[in-house]
């Protein structure tokens, strides 16, 4: 029983796979459900036989498999053969495709002339017919509205053109009718009206070409500003071998040296279309004219006139404004108009075939630049602001290489520059004299006190100064210079910095620029601080204690010259030691003010030892000496005294100098004093209290005041009023005229001439006084021992005269 039930299942299971395999998937689901519908363990055994089934096809699908393989393999490799020579027969098709599409594109073309051609024939032949079927009273009617066809539907050179075959083609064949002959009469005015309107049109085209100069040179001179601004920023990544711009005003390629347009070297107008001559201007009534004038056969007399013209506009167009130097768009408008002028004529020269030759162009241009050349020349000198001439500058720079992105040389307008540059010097001096008489006169003249190392380094930062002595020093201290040594020193670079704005962009050498900086340099030194400086030293209220911190400060001023030069060599890069490199002058500057403010000194000094000396009031007839010096001039020893100690500063040899003049110039007025012709009598004891004051002088020369003085230097400039009184205090005249002329003598500095004049004035004095009792020589005859003396003087005086 069981074992029928398991044949039965068995079968069973056998008809639900054969069912599976041929059934639509679709109705699958109700036969799979009768295998759990049976008996609790069925599923196991059809789950057993499926896999069994499964098994027995993968094997039969192994077998077949393995039958094709080889021939599987066969295929693809005939498949690759075949798709080698599929894309070898895919080239020669294409290949074949793109002639046949070269041979077919001239016959289409001519194929097209034809049907052209064809069209016109028979649009001929239909108008001939037609007009053979006219009566003559119509013929005037019909020749007017053809004129009038022609005119409107084919305007000037197509009308001409259709004259043309009318006159040579058409009206010989039908000439014998009236209207043909009238139109045949016609035709030459005809022409002549079209010569006359495109005339018209030309003079319009001349007329309004002016107003659009000035926007075409606009735009053509920010297209050249443009690629110089991209040229300069990849200068140090790029090697520019192009020497001439290309810009997109004429239509030709606006391409710079990298290959990029102009219009991309600016990223804000990346987007921005670049406008060309013909966008700004229409150029058809020019080559209309042309046109016509060339079919007309009367070229000549078109291209005479046009040049003509042009020259003309030329000349307005290079007259200036009268106030053109008082703004830069004065300046600006003027480039504008020119280059939009010659802009024009390089496009013409370029569209047109011969109306405007190169030759033409270089006349023009020649005539214009020497015309620019002298008005800039002259309008430039009226620039009394250095801002001003430097824009102008830069548009004479962006002048120059606008056009010679065109052909047009410019070398000379770079010459100009030059003349430019010594004015904008110019400028630049006027305005620096008012900047250093501004400092000049806001300084103090004290030493600059520094109260902490916080200021210390404020002030060494604007100005090198380096002195050990000073640096050991605490807080606070004071520097030797005044304030306006650093703010000179400052200022100097800020001229310097201003000279290199001009130097930029003039297509010159580092080495050509450093010259340039170094010489706009010297000339800022020699030339305006020096005068600044002189003019200082000269003013009224500038006393010693000033003059000798001037004196201080050039000596700074002239240390610090060297980190000037160091300064431009960082500029420009420019080693000082190259050959031809131009050195700075100041040395010699700082030096001659120097040696000025110390004359200053010297002179200042001896106006107020003149000063002191108007005080003297001397009782010339007292009978004695008060027993001490003048008042005046121990009051002129102290000023002496408390003046030279304010010259510890100075160089030694300055302030040496400056004593020893003192000294001399107060012997001399001393001197002076006692030979004052005004001066009639001289008593003994005056010249006993005049000896007091000059041994005053003496003691102060003998106390060193000014340190350096070798021996009894200073004493000698007192030497020849001290032997003169000497002379007359012990009236030792024997021994003076004894030895006289010896250079052994006691009495050698005491000229006869000299004595003799104050002797005189003692003589006098004897006739009313006994003053010659106090002498240790008793002289019977007093009176006659003078007289004796002076005769003696006299003929030494008279032998010297004679000997001279």
């Amino acid at each position: 029983m069981a074992e029928s039930e398991s044949l039965e299942t068995v079968t069973e299971h056998e008809r639900i796979l054969q069912e599976i395999e041929s059934t639509d998937t679709a109705c699958v689901g109700p036969t799979l459900r009768s295998v759990y519908d049976d008996q609790p363990n069925a599923h196991k055994r059809f789950m057993e036989k499926l896999d069994a089934r499964i098994r027995n096809h993968d094997r039969e699908i192994e077998k077949m498999c393995n039958f094709h393989h080889q021939g599987f393999v066969d295929a693809i490799t005939e498949l690759l053969k075949v798709r080698a020579d599929a894309e070898k027969l895919m080239g020669q098709v294409s290949d074949t495709n793109r002639r046949l599409q070269d041979a077919g594109r001239e016959v289409t073309a001519q194929t097209e002339e034809v049907i052209r051609c064809r069209i016109q024939q028979r649009n001929m032949a239909t108008t001939v017919e037609k007009l053979q079927l006219c009566i003559p009273g119509e013929m005037m009617r019909t020749g007017k509205l053809m004129t009038d066809m022609i005119l409107f539907l084919f305007r000037y050179y197509s009308a001409l053109k259709t004259m043309e075959q009318l006159e040579n083609i058409y009206i010989p064949r039908v000439s014998q009718y009236r209207f043909c002959q009238i139109m045949a009469e016609t035709l030459p005015k005809l022409r002549e009206e079209i010569k006359e309107i495109s005339m018209s049109d030309l003079k319009d085209f001349l007329e309004s070409i002016r107003k659009h100069s000035d926007k075409i040179g606009e735009t053509a001179m920010r297209q050249a500003q443009q690629h110089r601004t991209f040229n300069s920023a990849v200068q140090k990544q790029v090697t520019l071998s192009c020497a001439k711009p290309l810009y997109g005003l004429n239509s030709r390629t606006p391409l710079n040296h990298n290959g990029l347009s102009a219009e991309a070297t600016d990223e804000e107008e990346m987007d921005e279309e670049v406008l060309t001559a013909q966008d700004l201007v229409d150029f058809s009534p020019v080559y209309r004219c042309l046109h016509i004038y060339t079919v007309l056969g009367d070229r000549e007399t078109f291209e005479n006139y046009y040049r003509k013209q042009r020259k003309k506009q030329a000349r307005l167009v290079l007259q200036p404004q009268s106030n053109m130097h008082e703004t830069v768009e004065g300046y600006r408008k003027y480039f504008n108009q020119i280059v939009g002028f010659f802009v024009v004529e390089d496009h013409i020269l370029h569209a047109t075939q011969g109306l405007v030759t190169r030759a033409f162009t270089d006349e023009l241009w020649n005539m214009a630049l020497s015309k620019i050349i002298a008005v800039l020349r002259t309008h430039s000198s009226y620039c009394s602001d250095p801002d001003l001439v430097l824009e102008l500058k830069n548009l004479i720079v962006i002048f120059a290489d606008t056009l010679q992105g065109y052909g047009f040389p410019v070398n000379r307008l770079f010459d100009l520059l030059f003349e430019v540059r010594d004015q904008y010097n110019e400028t630049l001096l006027k305005k620096w004299a008012l900047v250093f008489r501004d400092i000049f006169e806001q300084d103090n003249y004290s030493p600059i006190p520094v109260e902490n190392e916080e200021e210390y380094k404020s002030v060494v930062s604007r100005f090198p100064f380096h002195d050990a002595e000073i640096e050991k020093q605490q807080f606070p201290k004071k520097l030797p210079m005044s304030q306006s040594v650093p703010q000179i020193y400052a200022q100097v670079k800020e001229f310097i910095y201003a000279s290199l704005k001009f130097s930029e962009s003039l297509h010159r050498s580092s080495t050509e620029i450093d010259d340039m900086l170094r010489k706009s340099t010297n000339l800022l030194l020699t030339r305006t601080l020096s005068s600044c400086l002189q003019n200082l030293i000269k003013k009224p209220h500038i006393g010693l204690t000033e003059l000798v911190q001037i004196i201080i400060n050039t000596t700074h001023l002239e240390h610090a010259c060297k980190y000037l030069e160091d300064f431009i060599t960082n500029i420009t890069n420019v080693s000082p030691e190259t050959v031809h490199t131009t050195r700075l002058y100041g040395l010699s500057t700082f030096k001659d003010a120097r040696h000025a403010a110390e004359g200053e000194i010297y002179t200042k000094l001896n106006q107020k030892i003149d000063e002191f000396i108007q005080l003297a009031d001397y009782e010339w007839g007292m009978s004695e000496s008060d027993g001490r010096a003048s008042g005046y001039l121990m009051d002129l020893i102290n000023f002496l005294r408390s003046t030279f100690q304010v010259f510890t500063h100075l160089p030694g040899k300055v302030a040496q100098t400056a004593c020893m003049s003192a000294c001399k110039h107060l012997a001399t007025s001393l001197m002076q004093m006692l030979l004052d012709t005004e001066l009639k009598q001289i008593s003994m004891g005056a010249i006993q209290q005049f000896n007091l004051d000059v041994m005053q002088c003496e003691l102060f020369a003998s106390s060193e005041p000014v340190p350096g003085f070798q021996g009894d230097t200073l004493q000698l400039a007192f030497i020849d009023l001290r032997q003169l009184l000497d002379l007359f205090m012990v009236w030792d005249w024997s021994t003076y005229l004894a030895d006289y002329g010896q250079p052994t003598s006691k009495y050698l500095r005491v000229n006869p001439s000299t004595a003799l004049a104050l002797l005189e004035k003692m003589k006098d004095t004897s006739k009313k006084n006994n003053i010659f009792s106090q002498f240790r020589k008793n002289d019977r005859d007093k009176q006659k021992l003078i007289e004796t003396v002076v005769k003696q003087l006299r003929s030494l005086v008279n032998g010297m005269s004679q000997h001279s």
